[in-house]
């Protein structure tokens, strides 16, 4: 379904796109104040930090990229950035910034702010989960090494050019540099906030927080110095954390809230779905996403390889998808079937409630064993928590299921040992970008398996690692094919491995006020989640 549109940029051609614009039926018009609703409270709005699919859709309207979207589309599309040009090679990439671009505390943006930002998202310091996308620049080892803190690839020749050097070529560059963690921040703000830039954030998007009141809300305005004239549409949005699924729903169905962000819970989708009003309320799309089980191979008895398989045995996936309404189909494997790279022959770990048990006791477990599963608290996660729990009962598994908040499950899983099992619902991966190496490096690669990395099953497999790189050197149009097999083969010998449980690939269901407008695809975008950006208010 979706192109690699790296590959299409012709090397050494300047490029320079028009800015964003939004694709809607309806013609949008400025003004308008909405209010979002979430159960869990943000934890961070720093871009080198924040990488849960909350604040996500946050942090990209509060920072500006070299590179970024055009609405609902996997398209990469100049930014902060005017146009750039990439050598013949692949190797180098030269951007021109747009003039004039000011960061919220007044200063004009320069080409060392994005040089700083993009080294400080790799410098091990900061504890980001994004080091790993930057793994081409040159000087990338030495920085994550300790042996600088700045990247010898990037270079600022005036406050108007950026060059990056690459030490191989990266078909996924371009991408990379529209994801959060590219976000440019200015130094001294993020020095004066000593340690607590995530609450005090300054950038140059399309919104400014206005005001953050820990457990209650968050309130963002639009900024009215924003370098793309007429963008956003809205005035401001605010986000009401604290709110259970059920009661932001009934106040949506009552006007009081625009967007119900969790979703809509299982027991209220046919009633919503079959109401007078819900065709105009319910967006309903694909998505690449893959929920899955964390098995942590570092901890007992999950580093034996057959309790990993046995348990990939043990799940009953159709029981799930029953539980979401139908709204997902039963996964086989990490990526999700719209992803390339996707083996639609590879059949993986068969439901078998006996050969699990067999394959248990080979491993030395045939009365099974103790272990925690960790899962979010938002319905209807801890209700699919408490089906792995009894379907791994049934092969003497006895599991004590933790529902917490998402940030806490989120820093058992970053912390080494801490969660035997997750649970992802409510934070399952959904793509960064569309292409199959996104689900890789930060979910199951070497580079994501460090304290606050999302690679909770602390899997680490060196040879892997090696033929990624070779995949993602395949920047030349003419290997698209052969650098696809290549992802395919890659994910389908992880599963040998089994250090996941793929469970269900999930469609986004989105619950929106009829006064909103816009096409589907901004409240579904590939990679905003919500674009706030795009988003208006009908008039």
């Amino acid at each position: 379904m979706f192109k690699r549109w790296l590959q299409q940029t012709t090397m050494a051609t300047m490029v320079a796109l028009a800015p964003l614009s939004v694709m809607a039926q309806e013609t949008p018009k400025q003004g308008g104040d909405i209010v979002v609703t979430y159960k869990d409270d943000i934890t961070t709005l720093d871009p080198a930090i924040g990488y849960d699919w909350v604040n996500w859709s946050m942090i990209k309207s509060l920072y500006s990229r070299l590179m970024d979207y055009a609405p609902g589309t996997p398209n990469p599309v100049p930014s902060l950035a005017d146009s750039f040009t990439v050598s013949p090679d692949g190797l180098t990439y030269t951007f021109k910034l747009h003039k004039g671009v000011k960061f919220s505390n007044g200063r004009e943006l320069v080409a060392s702010d994005v040089k700083y930002s993009i080294e400080r998202a790799v410098d091990p310091k900061t504890q980001g989960p994004g080091a790993g996308f930057f793994g081409a620049i040159k000087g990338f080892e030495d920085e994550t090494g300790g042996k600088t803190t700045t990247l010898s690839g990037i270079e600022t020749p005036d406050d108007g050019t950026v060059i990056f050097n690459l030490s191989r070529p990266d078909a996924t560059f371009l991408h990379v540099l529209a994801i959060n963690f590219a976000s440019v921040v200015p130094k001294e703000a993020v020095e004066a906030a000593a340690g607590d830039f995530g609450k005090k954030p300054v950038g140059s998007g399309t919104f400014i927080l206005k005001d953050w009141t820990i457990g209650q809300q968050l309130v963002f305005e639009r900024n009215k110095d924003y370098f793309v004239k007429g963008v956003p549409y809205i005035d401001s949005f605010k986000v009401e954390v604290g709110q259970e699924p059920l009661v932001a729903l009934l106040r949506l169905q009552k006007g009081e809230v625009d967007i119900a962000g969790d979703g809509i819970p299982p027991a209220k989708f046919l009633e919503i779905k079959n109401s007078a009003e819900g065709a105009q309320m319910i967006v309903d799309g694909e998505q690449l996403h893959t929920g899955y089980i964390t098995l942590n191979t570092k901890v007992k008895p999950f580093d034996n390889l057959k309790v990993r398989q046995a348990l990939n045995m043990a799940i009953n996936k159709d029981r799930i998808t029953r539980i979401l309404n139908g709204r997902a189909t039963p996964a086989n494997q990490p990526l999700p079937p719209l992803m390339p790279g996707y083996d639609k022959s590879f059949t993986g770990y068969a439901y078998d409630v006996a050969k699990a048990k067999a394959l248990l006791a080979e491993a030395g477990y045939p009365d099974g064993f103790e272990t925690v599963l960790y899962s979010t608290n938002t319905d209807p996660q801890p209700r699919i928590a408490q089906a792995i729990q009894q379907d791994l009962a049934a092969v003497g598994v006895k599991a004590e299921v933790r529902a917490l908040a998402q940030a806490n499950v989120i820093a058992a899983g970053g912390t080494e040992g801490e969660a035997p099992m997750i649970w992802s619902g409510g934070m399952a991966w959904i793509a960064d970008f569309p292409d199959p190496s996104n689900f890789y490096g930060p979910i199951l690669g070497c580079a994501g398996a460090v304290p606050g990395g999302w690679n909770w099953s602390w899997y680490c497999n060196a040879d892997l690692d090696k033929r990624a790189v070779a995949a993602d050197s395949m920047s030349d149009p003419a290997k698209a094919a052969e650098r696809t097999a290549a992802w395919d083969k890659i994910f389908t010998d992880i599963m040998a491995d089994a250090p996941w449980i793929p469970v269900i690939n999930e469609r986004r269901v989105v619950a929106k006020s009829l006064r909103m407008g816009g096409a589907d695809n901004i409240y579904i975008d590939p990679t905003r989640v919500i674009n706030y950006d795009a988003i208006y208010v009908k008039q």
